[in-house]
């Protein structure tokens, strides 16, 4: 599985010949102005929540690909209406199988609006299991018990969590997280972007090594294979 990030929550994986984009915000974070928003492919999109830092390029990435579109209820009628024809549907606790493995929808601990104020649904975060491999992007999330039971139902080659606090988890409920969900590789998102969430890269680091946890900080634009 080859994973490309792109700033923020943002990052693509190729997984069975397939692109899988999540929470595309590119093009209004300018620590990912180097980052040409038309060179971003996309199959799937799936997105966590409806804030603008995790929907922003969505659509103009869903027009240009015809990508489907894959959320909650609500998020992916808000994009239909907003002239994205392909999307599917999820609600918490369901799972779907798609062309490149199975998408199970999970539960998240965060809030959820989309741009214009409409009602976002309820946010979420996804595990992906293919036989190209499995793993987790927790969203935008607090660290709640529920995570043991993704570690209890799921092999994880790794997992995406937020690291940079005040609005998710930060380093120190981070690693609880990766230890709930058993897993020792993470790649960690949702920092530095704004002054709330930056984060000190070394200590965050030190804390998930304590714990015998790989924590992979990419810069925007470098790639990964897990």
């Amino acid at each position: 599985m080859k994973v490309t990030y792109y700033g923020h929550a943002c990052f693509s994986v190729e997984l069975c010949a397939k692109h899988i984009l999540f929470d595309p915000f590119v093009s209004p974070n300018p620590l990912a102005e180097h980052i040409a928003l038309d060179d971003i492919q996309a199959d799937y999109i799936l997105i966590s929540h409806g804030h603008e830092d995790h929907v922003a390029d969505a659509k103009v990435i869903a027009k240009r690909t015809g990508a489907t579109v894959v959320s909650n209820f609500e998020i992916v009628n808000w994009f239909a209406s907003k002239g994205v024809e392909n999307g599917h549907p999820m609600n918490i606790g369901g799972s779907w199988q798609f062309d490149f493995g199975t998408v199970k929808y999970v539960n998240a601990v965060h809030s959820s609006v989309m741009p214009d104020g409409s009602y976002g649904g309820n946010p979420g975060g996804f595990i992906i299991d293919s036989k190209e491999g499995c793993f987790y992007f927790a969203g935008d999330t607090a660290l709640t018990m529920d995570m043991q039971l993704i570690g209890r139902q799921f092999n994880l080659d790794f997992a995406v969590l937020p690291i940079g606090d005040n609005f998710t988890m930060g380093a120190d409920d981070a690693v609880i997280a990766a230890e709930f969900v058993g897993c020792n590789q993470v790649l960690g998102v949702h920092y530095d972007t704004f002054g709330y969430i930056k984060v000190d890269r070394e200590e965050a680091m030190r804390k998930f090594q304590d714990k015998g946890i790989s924590l992979h900080l990419l810069e925007i634009g470098q790639n990964k294979e897990f």
